[in-house]
């Protein structure tokens, strides 16, 4: 099977397992963005055992995994504080570390690296979680509305990018991060994502949901989205660039790793339910 073939198989079985589990929210939904977080958590620290440093998967991916879960409890009222499960989960990764490797085997390095790809990974996915259980949320239909609207505009934003950098894109973005990114790119993404923010606000959330931003507040948020997304997609290159590595890893046959097809989630998400958090309002039909 040739890599197109690949990419597309794996597309046309994620992409509906995604939006299954986004329909059905609740526990389905969590679990399933724990194992993603889990299986990126552990691509983060082989990205950093090619740089040096050695994190401790075998508690980091766990955490990883748990974030989403640990949010779906908090929904229900059935964790009293999720502030104290993280404070006892860092002292327990230190100590791990230190009673492991001792104190010459760089044990906060190895802590930081760990809590930094629990949280990176699962911890940025749990906002999807929260994004879809969004308090003006009443049906399944206008939670999956809501979670796909900083997925498809982080699409389109990099649909714009590749398109509009390859028409006109001659002056490079930041080459010793990533060659193939482009000026022209860079804002070709911003206002490709703008419109396709506008339009899905006016098409796709307020019939489905009976949510909406105001017009100019989701060409704002769209403009918002797209700086995230690109900053993540050039985080990512950076962690890549400094580990030596093409793609974070071969867990999806064509697509590279988790990091690789997440990279802008992990910035977009947490920005999509501060934003949408705060700014929607009712518009019934």
């Amino acid at each position: 099977m040739g890599e197109l073939a690949r990419r597309v198989v794996v597309a046309l079985i994620a992409a509906p397992l995604a939006i299954g589990m986004v329909y059905l929210g609740g526990l389905p939904f969590a679990a399933f963005l724990g194992v993603v977080g889990g299986a990126g958590a552990w691509e983060l620290y082989r990205l950093a055992r090619h740089g040096g440093v050695d994190a401790m998967d075998a508690l980091g991916v766990p955490v990883a995994v748990a974030l989403p879960l640990l949010v779906h409890l908090d929904r229900l009222q059935l964790l009293r504080s999720p502030a104290a499960v993280g404070g006892v989960t860092f002292v327990a990764l230190l100590g791990a570390s230190i009673w492991a490797r001792g104190v010459g085997g760089r044990p906060l390095e190895s802590v930081a690296v760990t809590v930094f790809g629990a949280l990176y990974t699962g911890g940025m996915l749990a906002f999807g979680y929260a994004l879809r259980h969004h308090r003006f949320v009443i049906e399944a239909a206008a939670g999956t509305a809501l979670v796909l609207f900083p997925v498809i505009l982080t699409w389109a934003s990099d649909i714009g990018a590749y398109f509009i950098g390859r028409a006109f894109g001659k002056a490079k973005l930041i080459p010793s991060v990533s060659p193939g990114k482009t000026r022209a790119g860079a804002v070709g993404a911003l206002v490709v994502t703008m419109a396709a923010a506008y339009a899905y606000n006016v098409h796709v959330l307020r019939p489905w949901s009976q949510l909406a931003l105001a017009p100019w507040t989701a060409v704002i948020f769209g403009l918002l989205v797209s700086l995230a997304a690109q900053v993540g997609d050039l985080a990512e290159s950076l962690l890549k660039r400094e580990a030596g590595v093409k793609d974070s890893s071969h867990l999806l046959p064509g697509h590279g790793g988790i990091l690789d097809r997440l990279d802008s989630l992990f910035f977009v998400l947490p920005l999509a339910y501060l934003v949408l958090g705060r700014l929607l309002i009712a518009a019934p039909l």
